[in-house]
C-alpha cells in the first residue's frame, strides 16, 4: 500500500513539476538565451534547431531526475527494483538520447511546417507526425527495446510453453508463429511480472517476461499470454494508434489555440518575437503538460475498458484448456498485485486518473463471477 500511495503522490508531483520546470524557464528567460545561443550558431534555421532543442530537452530532464532517482530508490527500497545504479543511470542516458533524437526530428518539421503555414501548421503538421508515431511503434520491437532489454524467442527456453500457447491460438482461431513470441530477460532489473503486445504489422509480437515464467505456474503464465493474446486478436494496438492520431490532430488544434492565447499575454515578458520563435517550443511544452495531465482520465479509462476486454479474452481462451479457469485467472491476478505491491482498493478518484488497468479488486471479482458456460450463455470473443 505505501509503494502505491507513493507513486500516487509522485504520479501528480511530476506533473506540476514538470509545468514548474518550463514556466521557469519561460520567465527566468532561459529559453530566450537558448533561442539567442542557437541563432548566433548559425543563420541556418536547421541547425538553430539542432543547438537549441538539446539544450531545452537535456535541461528539463535534469531538472526532473531528482524525481526519477527517487522514484527508483523507492523501487529498490520495497525490492521492486534489483537494477543498479549505475545501469539505471544507463538506461536514462540512453532513454535521454533516444528521446531527445526524436524530439530534434519532429520540432524541426514542426517549426518548419509553422513557418509556411503559420495558421494551419496543426493540420499540416498531423499527417508528418502520425506517419513519424506509426514508425516509432514498428521499429520500438525491432530497435529501441533492445536497447534497454535482452530478448530471445520464448521456443528457446520454453518450448513446453511453447506447445501450450500453440494449443492456446489454435483454440482462438488465429495462429501467432512461435517466432513472435518472445521472452524478455526482465529478471537483470525488476522483481515484477509482465506480459504485453508490442509493434505493428510485421513487428507485432507478444513478449513474456522472465520473471513470469518464474513466479507463476504454467496455467496461471497461460492465461497471462491469453490476455496478451487477447490484446493480439482484437486489435489493441492498432486501435489505440487510430485513436492516438485522432487525438493527436485535437492536440494540436488545442496547442495552436493555447500558444496564440499564451503569446498574445506574455510574449514580452518571456522575451519571446513569436510562434516560430525557437523559444516558443518551451510554450507548446508547458501547454502539452497541461494537456496530458487534464486528458489522463480520458486516456486510461479507454485503456481500462482494452484490459478488460483482454481479461475476459484470457479467461474465454483457456477454459476447457486448463482445469477451473476462474481459478487460474484469480490467482494470476493475486500474484500479479503482491508482486506489484499493487493497492487492491484504489481511491475512485485515483482509479479515475492514474489507472490504466482495472484495480486488482475489480480483477478478482471479475474472475470469480465470470461463468457464461454454466449459464448457458455465449461467450463473448472465444466461441
Amino acid at each position: 500500500m505505501a509503494y502505491s500511495r507513493a507513486g500516487y503522490t509522485l504520479y501528480f508531483l511530476s506533473y506540476f513539476l514538470g509545468g514548474l520546470f518550463l514556466f521557469l524557464i519561460l520567465q527566468l528567460g532561459w529559453a530566450a538565451k537558448f533561442r539567442d545561443i542557437a541563432e548566433r550558431a548559425s543563420d541556418k534555421k536547421w541547425i538553430q534547431g539542432v543547438v537549441f532543442i538539446p539544450l531545452l530537452f537535456v535541461t528539463l530532464d535534469v531538472l526532473d531526475l531528482p524525481v526519477h532517482a527517487y522514484w527508483h530508490s523507492l523501487s529498490l527500497h520495497y525490492e521492486q527494483s534489483i537494477q543498479g545504479w549505475g545501469s539505471w543511470f544507463w538506461d536514462w542516458t540512453k532513454g535521454e538520447f533516444l528521446g531527445t533524437a526524436f524530439g530534434i526530428v519532429l520540432v524541426l518539421i514542426l517549426f518548419a511546417v509553422m513557418r509556411r503555414s503559420p495558421r494551419r501548421w496543426w493540420l499540416y503538421f498531423w499527417f508528418p507526425a502520425v506517419l513519424i508515431l506509426f514508425g516509432i511503434i514498428v521499429i520500438t520491437p525491432l530497435v529501441i527495446d533492445p536497447l534497454f532489454n535482452k530478448f530471445e524467442p520464448l521456443s528457446k527456453e520454453h518450448p513446453d510453453l511453447v506447445a501450450g500457447i500453440e494449443k492456446l491460438t489454435k483454440h482462438a482461431g488465429v495462429p501467432i508463429p512461435p517466432e513472435r513470441i518472445f521472452l524478455m530477460a526482465a529478471s537483470q532489473k525488476t522483481n515484477a511480472i509482465n506480459a504485453y503486445v508490442t509493434g505493428l504489422g510485421a513487428s507485432k509480437r507478444v513478449v513474456i517476461w522472465d520473471t513470469t515464467i518464474q513466479k507463476t505456474s504454467n496455467n496461471e503464465c497461460l492465461f497471462i499470454v491469453g490476455h496478451e493474446l487477447g490484446h493480439y486478436v482484437l486489435g489493441h494496438v492498432r486501435q489505440g494508434f487510430l485513436t492516438g492520431a485522432g487525438g493527436l490532430l485535437l492536440a494540436l488544434y488545442f496547442l495552436f489555440r493555447g500558444l496564440h492565447w499564451a503569446l498574445d499575454r506574455w510574449a514580452k515578458d518571456w522575451k519571446l518575437y513569436g510562434q516560430e520563435d525557437w523559444a516558443s517550443l518551451a510554450v507548446l511544452l508547458l501547454l502539452l503538460q497541461v494537456l496530458l495531465f487534464v486528458s489522463s482520465p480520458v486516456i486510461n479509462g479507454y485503456s481500462r475498458m482494452q484490459e478488460h476486454a483482454a481479461d475476459v479474452y484470457g479467461v474465454e481462451v483457456i477454459h476447457g484448456l486448463v482445469p477451473d479457469s476462474a481459478e487460474i485467472a484469480a490467482h494470476a491476478f493475486q500474484v500479479l498485485g503482491e508482486l506489484d505491491l499493487a493497492d487492491p482498493n484504489p481511491p475512485p478518484l485515483i482509479t479515475f486518473w492514474l489507472y490504466s488497468h482495472p484495480p486488482l479488486a475489480d480483477r478478482l471479482v471479475f474472475a470469480h463471477t465470470y461463468d457464461p458456460w454454466s449459464k448457458g450463455e455465449s461467450p463473448k470473443y472465444v466461441k
